[in-house]
């Protein structure tokens, strides 16, 4: 199990800003992403080191987006004003979540500007729609080339603290959810209000600490 990148939905000010802006505060760049047709909604994509990065995600004006969880979960925080929406597992197969969640993964697709698709199964948008401290499951079906992860990064992701339960994030992954989850270390806080992400602590190319 891998954590494989966290989300940002964009706040009042718009995709292009709010990926820049979280690019500056990480002395990084950022690369567009591409469009989700199925999800009605567009990326730009922020490299991290080890494999992983930030999808800074906004909602288009489509009736996907209406019909998608995952458009629905995306609109909802954006019209909250933006922030972290929430984390993205990897595994190397879908089924056993499948069968545990009792429902079937949704075929997910991104059309990159030069007309290139990358593919996955994902599963568990629901679950964090409700409970947003849990992250959704992801199973990459393209190449390792046309992945995000493909985007090396010099910055890397060091920590998050997120207001809910270890118990309850066990019991979602089905594994022991200690102080760290593939080399990522989690601060588990009690939530004050809605669980979910607070913040994210990185390292940037230079060695220093930011959080956002």
């Amino acid at each position: 199990m891998h954590v494989d990148h966290l989300m940002f939905a964009t706040g009042p000010d718009g995709l292009k800003a709010e990926a820049a802006r979280l690019a500056d505060a990480l002395g990084t760049q950022y690369k567009d992403g591409g469009f989700h047709p199925r999800f009605g909604t567009r990326n730009h994509i922020i490299p991290l080191a080890g494999s992983r990065y930030i999808e800074v995600v906004e909602v288009l004006d489509h009736p996907a987006a209406d019909k998608a969880a995952f458009g629905q979960a995306v609109r909802a925080r954006s019209d909250m004003g933006g922030g972290w929406l929430g984390w993205v597992v990897s595994v190397a197969d879908i089924a056993p979540y499948e069968l545990r969640l009792e429902r079937s993964a949704v075929p997910g697709s991104r059309q990159f500007p030069d007309g290139r698709r990358l593919e996955w199964s994902q599963i568990g948008i629901r679950g964090l729609i409700a409970d947003p401290q849990l992250p959704y499951f992801l199973e990459w079906k393209s190449d390792d080339s046309l992945r995000p992860s493909a985007l090396a990064g010099d910055v890397s992701l060091d920590s998050m603290q997120i207001s809910g339960s270890a118990e309850r994030l066990s019991e979602w992954l089905g594994l022991e959810v200690g102080d760290e989850l593939d080399g990522v270390a989690l601060d588990l806080v009690a939530p004050r209000g809605m669980p979910g992400i607070n913040s994210v602590t990185f390292r940037n190319g230079a060695g220093d600490l930011v959080t956002i």
